[in-house]
């Protein structure tokens, strides 16, 4: 039988199972098996997790007794450090998505030359580094374990050596002018054994503010090429690491070679191994060799573009997957340092194939983006071999104001026929409707969803109704939106100025629950010409899934599919508040939470909407006992979720010892209300619930807080202290008093005998809103059609020119308003007046 001397047989003898004879094995080949097999995996890991594959076959190989004679014990050894390092390394897949990078416990950050570095190359940046090391000190402090690889020693050192040069100059040399200097160029190897105990010992001291020991490692390509030197590595970071201690990892760059190719260890150059030549590399030899979670590069650019950042047209990545790498050009190097964008990239997407997550991002700004990072918030460029179902949301704000365009280009009839196929749908598609919302009820109840949540999220046939016929107005209403002429006035002769209704551009929805509020602003924004950007919770995403689909399929009767989009990625609510200058304008409607949180972090996009639905009814003395009870119960009973349901009741004092508020209260208690009096009243009651803990509550369900107040000015001043200025009501017969309380109760919406119900887009005959504002600015109250529409400045004339009204030119300014007529009338009006 012949020897089995090729290696590739060998090689699949040992992939199959098989093993081998030693009648049919020679010891050459053998030593070949095992050198390509074994030993080749340390060069780099360049088998990944082919390695494990091979360390069972390679053991019944030797359980053959096969491997026989004392040549091989060295071999022998290296087969057992493989078995060993390939079950350490084997770890779970990369986070999936962003948020997934919460659970990471062990995160290798990289400081990249041009972090680390000041803007004139010499010295450390201490106010970018003092920021991200306070950082990584939170999260070792939160029980997570921080490895930083550093650049810095050179620099650090080259600022030291400079002095050094300058002292050592002759008087002669240090007279002669800066601009006719030889400039000496120091060693960067001579700069790196000067800086690196000076690198160290600044580390020490900014981590010890924080109650934290550091420990200097120093490593070279070497170290990463033999088992026993990886395995010592491996040893040392554990054993600081359980010692709570950050361990800054360096390149030892007073002994480092020039930068070589990536080759294996047999000097051939190969796509799955990665050479150390520089710290990008580096940390990702490291971060994989520690069975790390997340790497994270940071370096002087905001993360992955299409192509060199500074090139126009170049957008950036948020999300990258390993394939899109070939799509990538990479422009130079960094101003510092050996590795440029492209190492970074390689060096990512090598650590993401072995199951370690990766982002790139900006180290040089002023946000905390270690820590965000960490938390999930859109920051870099973040790798990933998952990708998400749908466009990611700055590509759907792109096509929505694509789509608004075409919306805008629509004549006011085709506009109103989308509007009014999407209500003839609701009713066509309840069956279905109902079913996909059934399906989220079900999965609401598992999760032991709240009852007021429970009742925003469900529909019925009742409410399609109600919401086909509101659609139905907006589309009566939608022949006068777009393109009105507010203002017109005859600048001077032949110069007319217009002033018209335009729609907002992209608009954003936040919304929790409420599936019914889908059609309802997406008819809006339909009408008003307005692209959409949808995000609603989680807990509909069958309802409105099967909704929008309604939406595009009567958008696209004209072509404008893309107006409308659902966000059904994974993105977080303040990342989506980041895409300034895709969206104009976010309409929050769900909890006070969720609100409020979006007023605070939306800090460059306005925000259209409220916080909190305080709102109010005051009884006074001179109201109709009747009337005062069917008002309470209506605006608390109807619909306790809403936000236009009546959260405090207020009852003139005189009232206290009468029927009616016996009869005010016995109807709460026969409807089931739950009453928390305030302070006032819980003083008067010798047996009765508790106090209320605050009079500034938004219940949201059946609960309310009842008080007695002296007047009409004591209800007024009450008001305005606990309530949020959405609706408030007064329930009398004195008219003087009605005025008083309709002028000065400064809230958005504020009736008089009528319930707080009423406050709503679809009563005010608006069809639909897309909340109520308590803002005062742009729009107040529920907002319709009107609130998602701004103005533009029309003017035409015929070759006017600024200097023709100077004092001495042959024009002048006649600014006369003219009336709000068609423009044909206009044009006709404005000759006459001339």
């Amino acid at each position: 039988m012949a020897l089995c001397c090729n290696l590739r047989h060998v090689q699949a003898s040992l992939k199959n199972g098989y093993p081998l004879c030693s009648k049919t094995t020679n010891i050459g080949c053998l030593r070949r098996t095992i050198k390509s097999s074994a030993y080749a995996p340390f060069d780099g890991l360049s088998k990944g997790y082919a390695t494990s594959r091979y360390q069972h076959d390679t053991l019944t190989f030797h359980n053959h007794s096969v491997l026989r004679g004392p040549l091989l014990n060295h071999n022998l050894k290296l087969i057992q450090h493989q078995r060993n390092f390939s079950r350490t390394d084997v770890r779970d897949r990369s986070a999936a998505f962003r948020s997934d990078l919460k659970h990471c416990r062990k995160i290798v950050v990289k400081l990249g030359s041009a972090v680390i570095t000041r803007d004139d190359e010499c010295g450390v940046a201490l106010g970018r580094l003092a920021s991200i090391v306070e950082q990584v000190s939170e999260l070792q402090l939160s029980g997570r374990q921080m490895l930083v690889v550093t650049s810095g020693a050179v620099a650090f050192g080259k600022q030291r050596l400079q002095h050094e040069v300058m002292l050592s100059q002759s008087m002669r040399e240090t007279l002669i002018p800066s601009n006719e200097k030889v400039q000496s160029l120091l060693d960067p190897r001579a700069c790196a054994a000067a800086g690196q105990s000076g690198l160290m010992s600044m580390y020490q001291s900014m981590f010890s503010q924080y109650g934290l020991a550091t420990a200097q490692v120093l490593v070279t390509k070497a170290d990463f090429h033999h088992d026993y030197t990886r395995s010592n590595l491996r040893a040392t970071i554990s054993e600081l690491l359980k010692m709570n201690i950050i361990p800054i990892i360096n390149a030892n760059d007073v002994i480092a070679p020039p930068p070589e190719p990536d080759l294996d260890l047999h000097g051939v150059r190969s796509p799955g191994v990665i050479s150390i030549k520089d710290n990008d590399s580096l940390a990702a030899r490291l971060a994989v060799e520690v069975n790390s979670d997340l790497l994270i590069l940071l370096s002087d650019v905001d993360g992955i573009y299409s192509g060199p950042p500074e090139e126009e047209g170049s957008r950036l990545l948020d999300i990258m997957y390993p394939g899109d790498v070939v799509g990538v050009r990479f422009g130079g190097k960094s101003r510092v340092g050996l590795g440029g964008m492209e190492s970074k990239v390689k060096s990512a997407v090598w650590t993401l194939e072995r199951g370690c997550s990766v982002v790139i991002a900006n180290g040089m700004k002023k946000d905390d983006v270690v820590l965000n990072i960490v938390n999930g918030r859109k920051s870099g460029t973040f790798f990933t071999e998952t990708k998400p179902a749908g466009v990611s949301p700055d590509l759907q704000a792109t096509k929505a104001r694509e789509g608004s365009r075409i919306l805008q280009a629509l004549n006011p009839d085709q506009r109103a026929e989308i509007i009014n196929r999407l209500a003839d749908l609701l009713l066509e598609r309840k069956e279905v409707i109902l079913t996909a919302n059934k399906r989220d009820l079900n999965k609401a109840r598992m999760s032991n969803m709240s009852t007021p949540m429970l009742a925003r999220l469900s529909l019925n046939e009742h409410k399609l109704k109600s919401l086909s016929d509101g659609l139905k107005q907006i589309a009566a209403s939608s022949h006068d939106t777009l393109g009105r002429i507010l203002q017109k006035t005859l600048v001077a002769e032949d110069l007319i100025l217009k002033k018209v209704t335009v729609p907002i551009g992209v608009l954003i929805v936040i919304f929790e629950s409420r599936p019914d509020c889908l059609p309802q602003v997406a008819s809006l924004a339909i009408c008003s010409g307005n692209g959409l950007l949808l995000k609603g919770g989680k807990e509909a995403t069958e309802s409105n899934r099967l909704l929008h689909s309604l939406v595009e399929e009567a958008l696209d009767m004209h072509g404008a599919k893309d107006a409308v989009q659902l966000i059904n990625t994974r993105e977080q609510i303040g990342d989506l508040l980041q895409l300034e200058g895709l969206i104009d304008l976010v309409i929050p409607r769900g909890s006070n939470e969720m609100v409020s949180r979006i007023n605070r972090e939306s800090k460059s996009i306005p925000v259209l909407g409220h916080s909190d639905g305080i709102c109010h009814v005051y009884v006074d003395e001179r109201a109709d006992p009747d009337m005062a009870v069917r008002i309470v119960r209506d605006s608390k009973c109807d619909y306790p979720a809403a936000c236009n349901a009546m959260e405090t009741l207020l009852i003139h004092k005189n009232l206290r010892d009468t029927p009616l508020f016996d009869e005010m209260l016995d109807m709460l208690r026969a409807e089931k209300v739950k009453i928390h009096p305030g302070p006032r009243l819980a003083c008067s009651l010798k047996f009765g619930p508790a106090e209320a803990k605050s009079l500034k509550v938004e219940y949201s369900g059946l609960e309310c807080a009842v008080e007695v107040v002296d007047g009409i000015n004591s209800a007024i001043d009450h008001i305005h202290k606990y309530g949020s200025a959405h609706t408030d009501v007064i329930v009398t017969q004195d008219e003087a008093t009605a005025e008083h309380f309709l002028k000065s109760v400064d809230s958005a919406c504020v009736f008089h005998n009528a319930s707080s119900r009423f406050a709503d887009g679809y009563r005010f005959g608006l069809g639909a809103e897309v909340g109520i504002s308590t803002t005062r600015i742009h729009a107040r109250g529920p907002v319709g059609v009107e609130g998602l529409l701004t103005t533009k400045w029309i003017l035409e004339g015929s070759g006017d020119c600024v200097q023709d009204f100077s004092q001495v030119g042959p024009k002048k300014y006649i600014h006369q308003v003219l009336p709000l007529t068609s423009d044909s009338e206009g044009d006709e009006e404005a000759e006459t007046s001339s």
